[in-house]
């Protein structure tokens, strides 16, 4: 790119030209600013008539230029020299040659084909075109440079001289109508073709792909109607036909999504549960239900298991029985494919049900019988299972490893309501139960708590509870039992001498329950477990205590209670503070007794 912004192809006219456009044609006047070389000087004029020899020069690329007609006035100057040599007309003659072989005979005036090698007479320029189609020559007046021109020598060109150049404006009379490209005649089973859609979308070409198609390749060799025309718009077919199918198949499938969706909210919203019919297929599965299960969660376990067919369904028949809501945790032997209502009427009857429920206080010899039975097991079988596997069944590190202790498991069977029926394993039903107590002793930080009650940790904590359970009648009485545990192991204690004298202990040690024991009999037996003999407490609980027995050892009432007297035998106790109003309450016990 040059100073003036010129590049080294052919340029357009300058505007300034008096060949720029139409500019001239049609005998118009001279440009605005540019006198015609009439009264001029002659030497200007005489250069004006001189016939257009093109300078040869060098290109610095090695190509070969001519110079421009319209160069600067140093350049012009020189032109005269050059104008009646012969050498100089053979160069003319040779450039007309190379005009008309490059170019089309027809596209050019005959100036350029045999300038005349003479002088012409100084004529008057008029600015057009004469009678015979020619030009007059307009020289420049030398006033305004070539804005085209640098100034530099080589760097003007011919803007006619190269085979990429622009065409040569024509002379009115010899102005041609554009070629027309040939139409084709009617018939041509092209021709008939309906006009295609031009949105990318259909024909699937891009704009840009468009605007860079080769026409000529397009119409073919002969400029008619080729064969790749006819294959492009059976492309531009296939495609538009392919986007309208896709376009089918999205709404399609939007509107069966739509309708889907709608039918699925609609069902659930206002429809029916699914729900199978009758009173099942007779295949009976075991289905166990934990403790604080709402009927969501049972319909859910049920549906797992086969029973039900959907959680709604059996909701809705529960929420529809006026006993429904009274289902206890435990097992249930169902059938698969029952209807909901037919489910919910099975669960609320004792036929159904599979579970062992432990009440508070049971001593685990009794729970182990139960287990038997209902397991279908010989007598003994799971007390083996529970003492030799007793450390595998999930105790706290707390309650292992303690001496003279009958059952590891005692008080770790927890008073509850769990799942035992055919078919199932002693080690598992034992498991449930010890994972159960371990749990709910460890709501409450039993090491701090017996601390506080100077006992030694919370092995004895639970001991204590199991005897408060044993001794106790009623939730009333069990913190006035607690109180009188906690009063008679203390080292004050001269009344007792920190001698419990439970009986209830001493009928563990027996297995029985037997409220009338001899003297002679306590103060013979060595049991460990005899509190009539030994002080402080048991080697270990003597039953399962409930949580009511539990919450009275960790909060015992302080009023003094040392004695205690059962009255009835049955349900009613006595509490008293000293020896003399223990020995009148045991006075009025055995009255009523008829001792």
């Amino acid at each position: 790119m040059t100073e003036y912004g010129r590049g080294q192809g052919s340029e357009p006219w300058h505007p300034e030209d008096p060949l720029y456009g139409d500019q001239g044609w049609g005998a118009q006047q001279a440009a605005s600013g540019q006198a015609p070389y009439a009264g001029q000087d002659e030497q200007y004029q005489q250069q004006a008539q001189q016939p257009y020899y093109p300078q040869h020069t060098q290109d610095p690329y090695g190509q070969q230029q001519y110079a421009d007609p319209q160069a600067p006035q140093q350049y012009a100057e020189s032109q005269p020299q050059y104008a009646e040599s012969q050498p100089q007309q053979q160069y003319q003659q040779g450039y007309a040659e190379q005009l008309q072989q490059g170019y089309p005979q027809q596209q050019y005036p005959d100036q350029y084909a045999a300038q005349p090698q003479h002088h012409q007479q100084p004529q008057q320029f008029s600015g057009g075109w004469d009678a015979t189609g020619e030009q007059a020559a307009m020289p420049y007046a030398g006033q305004q440079p070539d804005p085209y021109h640098n100034g530099y020598a080589g760097e003007g060109h011919d803007p006619y001289g190269t085979p990429d150049a622009y065409l040569p404006p024509q002379p009115p009379g010899q102005r041609r109508a554009p070629v027309v490209p040939e139409v084709p005649e009617q018939g041509h089973e092209w021709d008939a073709e309906p006009q295609e859609e031009s949105h990318p979308f259909f024909t699937g070409v891009d704009k840009s792909e468009r605007e860079d198609d080769d026409p000529a390749e397009s119409r073919g060799a002969d400029g008619g109607g080729g064969g790749r025309d006819r294959r492009s718009k059976s492309k531009k077919k296939g495609k538009s036909g392919r986007a309208c199918l896709v376009l089918a198949v999205i709404f399609a499938i939007g509107a069966g999504g739509i309708g889907y969706v709608g039918y699925d909210f609609y069902e659930k919203k206002f429809g029916a549960a699914p729900d199978y019919v009758g009173e099942g297929n007779g295949e009976t599965v075991l289905v166990e239900i934990p403790a604080g299960a709402g009927g969501s969660e049972i319909g859910q376990l049920l549906k797992q298991a086969g029973v039900v067919k959907s959680i709604d369904a059996f909701v809705q028949a529960q929420n529809d029985d006026p006993k429904g809501k009274t289902i206890q945790a435990g097992a249930y032997s169902m059938k698969k494919g029952m209807s909901a209502a037919n489910a919910v009427k099975l669960m609320l009857s004792p036929a159904s049900r599979n579970s062992l429920i432990i009440p508070e206080g049971k001593r685990n010899s009794w729970v182990y019988g139960e287990i038997d039975k209902r397991l279908g097991l010989s007598a003994g079988t799971t007390k083996e299972v529970a003492l030799k596997n007793a450390d595998s069944m999930g105790l706290p590190d707390w309650a292992k490893g303690h001496k003279n202790v009958k059952d590891p498991l005692e008080g770790f069977l927890y008073p509850a309501s769990y799942p035992v029926a055919k078919g199932m394993k002693p080690e598992d039903v034992l498991k449930k139960m010890v994972n159960r107590a371990a749990s709910e002793y460890g709501k409450q930080d039993l090491a701090a708590e017996a601390k506080k009650l100077k006992l030694d940790g919370p092995w004895q904590l639970v001991t204590v509870a199991s005897l408060v359970q044993a001794e106790g009648k009623n939730s009333d009485d069990f913190r006035k039992m607690a109180e009188v545990v906690y009063n008679r192991l203390k080292p004050d204690n001269y009344q007792t001498n920190q001698k419990l004298q439970f009986d209830s202990a001493y009928n563990y040690l027996t297995n029985q329950s037997n409220i009338k024991i001899g003297l002679s009999e306590i103060n013979s037996n060595p049991d460990p477990y005899n509190t009539y003999k030994w002080r402080g407490l048991t080697p270990g609980p003597i039953g399962n205590p409930g949580s009511e027995a539990m919450a009275a050892a960790l909060d015992p009432t302080k009023d003094g209670w040392l004695y205690f007297v059962a009255t009835d035998g049955v349900h009613k106790t006595e509490f008293a503070k000293t020896l003399a109003e223990f020995n009148k309450l045991k006075e009025e016990f055995n009255a009523q007794s008829g001792q």
